[in-house]
């Protein structure tokens, strides 16, 4: 029987209050509308939408070259603010203004950055710990969760304070970092169930979707119903390490898979193409615990000390996220995709921090494609995944932690913290999130949060049972 992952459209927007109506608020209008033509060239700067600007910024960062310090999106001017460091050459600043970026003069290099981070995967990889570049302060921005305390903050204070007044910041969170697994309606496996970020086509053709690596690794197979039949089986999974995405083939080559994200009530948003983030660009995010929320990005590259181990390359974000939230998708207002739901700390009360992994790099990495043939937008200079924080080193934290082992992939712990997954569903399904608590994490691509969990749709996310 062929598994037609295709939006089932009857839920509402999930339990997200006030905040979830006003992103959908935002968002909705928008939905399935064509973008508006090319900003104007001759403008310096030039008005950009998001998009726009993420490609710029890889393309300023090609051009200007070691005097490039990293960028943001302006929302409120609509601009690309370009960080450069001149030394005796001033043509690199005639060069970002004539490209139409609003270029802004800054102290510290990518290089110098790079070396900052480097400093503090070596001498600060502590639990509860997280560390990305924030170009609006031209400084690295560390944040310690809540576990972090007596001498291991001492540490990290020493650390910090050790790199120079003027190279990083150093903020307490409330919550503690953890991958936001837990309930919802959507597919099952392993006793966990996760919620699917975006459908993609894998490099042998066969459809399949993205969700976050750490439901990858809580279970191969995965049904669309509890204790149901199999539809699909993870195929490559990355968690902790160099990311936390996995790729889930559909078993039913058939499988019609829409690249498209139901955001409830009917409506969907058309995914054409995956993106980078670029820091200061209005996200959006879809999840059954919580519904459709939005926010900021705020820092690439970002590293993360799980309690399982240490995951680098991600975007932070202040969109705010639960349990049951992991691996959902991470999108645009005119349809980007651009991350999938990782972790983080606080809720959707509270505020907190949220971080995804870049839908660009899963993409690398896999080799699947999304939308009209898997194009990208931005070029991925920016984020540098693994090469700015050593990701491939770092995947060793996790090994010394028994990433691995001590999650037992999702039996020993049943998937509850040590990544019980929350591998995606199909696509269009809907997660209810009636299950109070134990809602699912998911979104998906179609898949919608469903307003009382009634129905039990294909999209879910991760819980232990």
């Amino acid at each position: 029987m062929s598994h037609k992952r295709i939006p089932k459209r009857k839920a509402a927007i999930a339990a997200g209050g006030v905040a979830a109506l006003g992103a959908a608020a935002i968002l909705l209008p928008n939905a399935n509308a064509s973008q508006d033509g090319a900003p104007d060239a001759s403008a310096a700067p030039r008005t950009l939408k998001s998009a726009d600007a993420s490609d710029l910024a890889a393309q300023l960062s090609n051009l200007l070259g070691d005097a490039f310090a990293g960028s943001y999106y302006d929302a409120g001017k609509q601009q690309l603010v370009v960080n450069v460091v001149p030394g005796d050459d001033n043509n690199v600043i005639i060069q970002a203004k004539k490209a139409g970026a609003a270029v802004r003069e800054v102290d510290n290099s990518i290089a110098e950055l790079k070396e900052g981070a480097q400093t503090l995967k070596r001498e600060a990889t502590i639990p509860g710990t997280a560390w990305a570049v924030d170009p609006r302060t031209n400084k690295i921005l560390v944040t310690a969760d809540s576990t972090v305390t007596g001498a291991k903050w001492n540490r990290l204070e020493s650390t910090v304070r050790g790199l120079g007044s003027g190279m990083a910041t150093l903020k307490k969170s409330a919550g503690t970092f953890k991958t936001f697994v837990s309930g919802g309606d959507a597919i099952f496996g392993g006793g966990a169930r996760c919620s699917l970020g975006f459908n993609v086509t894998a490099s042998d053709g066969s459809p399949a979707f993205l969700t976050a690596g750490h439901c990858g690794v809580a279970a191969q197979q995965w049904s669309d119903s509890q204790n149901g039949q199999p539809i699909a089986t993870v195929d490559q999974a990355v968690f902790p390490g160099n990311g936390d995405f996995a790729l889930v083939k559909y078993d039913d080559p058939n499988t019609q898979a829409p690249s498209e994200v139901n955001v409830g009530g009917g409506q969907t948003v058309q995914i054409a193409q995956a993106a980078d983030a670029t820091v200061g660009q209005q996200v959006f995010r879809m999840g059954s615990t919580t519904g459709l929320h939005d926010g900021q990005v705020l820092g690439l590259d970002a590293t993360v000390n799980y309690p399982e181990g240490t995951v680098t390359g991600l975007i932070q974000t202040d969109v705010c996220a639960e349990p049951g939230d992991s691996g959902g998708s991470l999108f645009t207002q005119d349809g980007l995709a651009v991350g999938l739901t990782s972790g983080g700390s606080g809720d959707c009360t509270s505020g907190g921090e949220t971080f995804f992994q870049p839908v660009t790099t899963a993409l690398q990495a896999t080799g699947a494609t999304l939308g009209a043939g898997g194009a990208q937008a931005g070029g991925g200079q920016e984020q540098g995944a693994g090469q700015e924080q050593g990701a491939g080193q770092e995947q060793g934290a996790g090994q010394e932690q028994g990433a691995g082992q001590e999650q037992g992939a999702g039996q020993e712990q049943g998937g509850e913290q040590a990544g019980g997954g929350d591998a995606g569903a199909g696509a269009g399904d809907q997660a209810g999130a009636g299950d109070g608590s134990d809602t699912g994490d998911g979104m998906g691509a179609g898949g919608h949060a469903g307003a009382g969990g009634a129905e039990e749709g294909d999209s879910g996310l991760t819980e232990t049972h």
